[in-house]
């Protein structure tokens, strides 16, 4: 039982170790005179996976990799089959709002970028520089069309980033990043070691946590954020958030852990999982370039293929 005890308390640290570090780090950022836009597309995209990065580098650091690779592909497949179908029960996402077509494709395009590298056997230094070489194109074609939009008065300013607060004092923006950068490391370690433990007594494979435990875990910020948006009726930019998300968790995460040490890729994903990932990736295709709505039957649709998938990896 206490395995179970203090991967909960793991998790928990390290959700609101995540939360912490974002706010100290925008109110901080735009204190200093960093535009918000920035902000967005640097800092809050770092700050909001932290919890996943800090656990593939502990996980990889642990002798544990299966967790680090489970952890990314079982949380990019969680965030679209359960980010997306959750929320959409209890109220009908305007994905036909979105303009995310260039982001999407970009999204496929590290998809297969990271199925590829994974073919070689093992991440190592060669092919995480490699995924980190193309993050860097990425982000730099988004800082692009943002100082464009800016440029054209398009972009929202700083007080529109949920995170910012003008009037938040200085002692208050330290205290989040010293929580921040404590309770990371901390959550991370007691959430991979224990859930090591329970693979280990249950006689499940390191990998089946990474993708089941572990990946619905760090899913679990973007869940209630969409959930909240779609109970507030503004659920239309939860396919932007989650395709960014997944491209930053493809091309980041495993980029930065294989630096720390080489992952192996059990052959399970090679057969099942990374297909599973991209075919989820693959089915939301009709609400990105056909401008159709995630309603409650899609949303049944999506929860169902993943709990489907949940049980076919564990029985």
């Amino acid at each position: 039982m206490m395995p179970w005890v203090l991967s909960a308390l793991g998790l928990v640290i390290l959700l609101l170790a995540g939360d912490a570090l974002v706010r100290g780090a925008v109110n901080l950022s735009l204190r200093i005179g960093i535009p918000a836009l920035i902000v967005s597309l640097t800092i809050v995209a770092f700050g909001t996976s932290a919890p996943e990065l800090l656990i593939s580098i502990s996980a990889v650091l642990d002798n544990a990799p299966g967790i680090a690779l489970g952890n990314v592909v079982g949380s990019n497949t969680a965030n679209i089959l359960l980010v997306l179908g959750i929320p959409a029960l209890l109220s009908r996402l305007h994905t036909s709002e979105c303009n995310t077509r260039k982001t999407y494709v970009l999204m496929l395009l590290a998809s297969v970028l990271f199925i590829g590298l994974a073919f070689w056997g093992t991440f190592t230094m060669v092919s995480g520089g490699i995924l980190l070489a193309a993050l860097a194109l990425v982000l730099g074609d988004m800082f692009r069309d943002a100082l464009r939009h800016r440029q054209e008065g398009v972009c929202e300013g700083d007080a529109d980033i949920e995170e910012a607060d003008p009037n938040m004092p200085g002692w208050r923006i330290a205290v989040f990043l010293v929580l921040g950068l404590v309770g990371l490391p901390l959550g991370a370690s007691l959430l991979v070691e224990n859930a090591t433990v329970i693979a280990q007594s249950y006689g499940v494979s390191e990998t089946v946590i990474g993708l089941t435990l572990v990946a619905v875990g760090t899913s679990l910020p973007e869940l209630a954020t969409t959930v909240m948006a779609a109970l507030r009726k503004q659920a239309d930019v939860a396919l932007g958030n989650v395709i960014g998300s997944n491209m930053f968790n493809l091309l980041a995460i495993i980029g930065i852990a294989s630096f720390v040490g080489p992952i192996p890729v059990d052959p399970e994903f090679l057969t099942f999982d990374l297909w599973v990932m991209l075919g989820a990736s693959v089915l939301i295709f009709p609400f990105v370039f056909l401008k159709y709505d995630i309603g409650r039957r899609w949303g049944i649709v999506l929860t169902l293929i993943y709990v489907g998938y949940v049980a076919s990896i564990l029985f």
